[in-house]
């Protein structure tokens, strides 16, 4: 089955914030509320920013325990209730499996807000907290939505740990790469959810997934997402249902804050494309399927589902909004180019390919004399061997593509994707070595494979600095978030009551 996105060519963009209809624009306005900052949160800190809400806020929010971490964390999830019609005792039993009640005895609607998904998408902790302290001093909109909202401000405490040496200093694209972490595939709490299709077969839910199935259960939520950032490029989202009502907004949205869209080369080809940056969920039936057409064991390559399929039964309205650390010009320059599409489809793979065998060969020499088994060589064993299967993938999926240019976008697509493999494996394959060698368990082959990837290590930084492009603020790329996911959850809402103005908090 070749991929929705690359059929033809891409769409024009047709949409414009004055396609906005009135009512909606004032979601628009919230883009520019979120405060300055310079640094992501630590997870101990963001956790202290929640339960200081929390003391503020007593009437408003409440703090319950919905599970534990791999290593041994608890996972609190933050409640900010409507207004009093929501009883308070009722609220805590939905970690019982029974949701709070209103005075009417019907049970609220849930509005579940999940950060820390992926620990090396730090964006979501500070959308997350100003969410929270903006339901809390804006009654407009906390009236607007009625109902519960369950923040879980970070679901993965072990894994973002590991990424907190860079979250001080997120423009610092040398700090980012050699203190990157990403779990394995079936190590990540997104895709970690129950999956039974065809020959595909998961059930080794994570404890942290665990909690997320147990709190969707308790909570049946009209409205679910997913805090998620890109590396570099502009704006993408991600839906479990058409809605086009909703994408002049969700243009708008980025535009307003002078965030181009991502509209070249899509991160999952087999994901349905709705509208230009606009795509439909992650389905790994349909992964399944795209990696069957193109010749590969799906069983293989797949772990589980993700939180928007597990959440499907409820009726729930799933929304992702990606937005980028770094922002580049070409990532929504549509301008045809004179590189065919399938050619720079095959130059990514040969980049990807590339990359492998550099790596593979070197943690194939030092795996050997590794005895260290830590977060980063788990997941260098896991990512390294993958950049050989997407190189075969990607060569297979341009055999069957149209004769057609690429965009501007679609190639800068491909090829920052490159460099950002290198950066992220290459820089955890560092971490890996550097802990033998810290511990002193270094042998000289660990140490000459160390000193040889810094070596290689530094060229790929050089070359990937200029093709990411420049660092965003902070609150720019939250404020898109937040806005995004309001106006998401308003559209999830029935009826139509005009969405709120942003309260005044000077």
């Amino acid at each position: 089955m070749a991929p929705a996105a690359s059929q033809s060519t891409p769409a024009p963009r047709d949409h414009a914030a004055a396609d906005v209809p009135a009512a909606l624009r004032p979601w628009i306005e919230r883009v520019a509320t979120v405060p300055h900052t310079d640094a992501y949160p630590g997870v101990d800190e963001l956790l202290a920013g929640f339960r200081a809400l929390a003391t503020r806020y007593p009437e408003r929010v409440g703090e319950r325990r919905i599970g534990t971490s791999t290593l041994g964390e608890p996972l609190p999830c933050f409640t900010v209730r409507a207004d009093s019609a929501t009883d308070r005792a009722g609220a805590d039993e939905t970690d019982r499996g029974s949701a709070a009640r209103t005075a009417d005895g019907e049970a609220p609607p849930h509005y579940v807000v999940v950060g820390g998904v992926h620990p090396n998408e730090p964006v979501g902790a500070v959308t997350a907290l100003h969410l929270a302290t903006a339901l809390c001093e804006d009654d407009a909109l906390r009236e607007h939505f009625g109902g519960v909202w369950d923040i879980v401000p970070c679901i993965d405490p072990d894994g973002a740990r590991l990424n907190e040496g860079w979250f001080h200093s997120p423009a610092d694209k040398r700090l980012y790469g050699r203190h990157f972490y990403r779990p394995p595939g079936d190590r990540q709490v997104e895709w970690t959810f129950p999956f039974a299709y065809r020959d595909a077969y998961f059930d080794r839910v994570l404890p942290e997934t665990f909690a997320l199935m147990r709190l969707i259960d308790a909570t049946r939520p009209r409205f679910l997402t997913t805090l998620h950032n890109c590396e570099a490029g502009g704006v993408y989202y991600y839906l479990n249902r058409p809605s086009p009502e909703l994408y002049p907004l969700l243009e708008a949205i980025p535009t307003a804050a002078g965030i181009p869209l991502a509209t070249g080369e899509p991160e999952a080809a087999h994901a349905p494309r709705y509208a230009p940056s606009v795509y439909g969920c992650i389905d790994m039936r349909d992964a399944y399927d795209y990696l069957d057409s193109l010749g590969a064991d799906p069983a293989d390559e797949i772990a589980g589902a993700s939180s928007a399929a597990y959440a499907e039964p409820y009726g729930t309205f799933y929304f992702v909004t990606e937005v980028p650390h770094w922002s580049h010009p070409e990532a929504d320059d549509e301008t045809p180019v004179r590189e065919r599409h399938a050619d720079v489809i095959r130059e990514r793979a040969e980049g990807f390919r590339a990359t492998g065998e550099v790596l593979g060969r070197l943690l194939d020499t030092a795996a050997p004399q590794l005895t260290l088994p830590t977060p980063f060589l788990a997941a260098v064993r896991d990512f390294v061997p993958s950049l050989t299967k997407i190189a075969d993938l990607e060569t297979s999926r341009a055999e069957g593509l149209p004769d057609r240019p690429a965009t501007v976008s679609e190639r800068y697509a491909c090829r920052h994707s490159v460099h950002c493999f290198r950066v992220r494996v290459g820089g955890m394959l560092l971490r890996a070595l550097g802990a033998e060698i810290t511990a002193g368990t270094a042998s000289p082959e660990v140490r000459a494979c160390h000193t040889e990837l810094l070596e290689v290590y530094a060229v790929w930084e050089a070359e990937a600095a200029p093709v990411t492009g420049d660092p965003l603020p902070i609150a720019t790329l939250a404020g898109v978030q937040y806005a995004a996911l309001l106006a998401a959850a308003d559209h999830s809402m029935p009826g139509g009551a005009p969405a709120p103005e942003p309260a005044d908090r000077t």
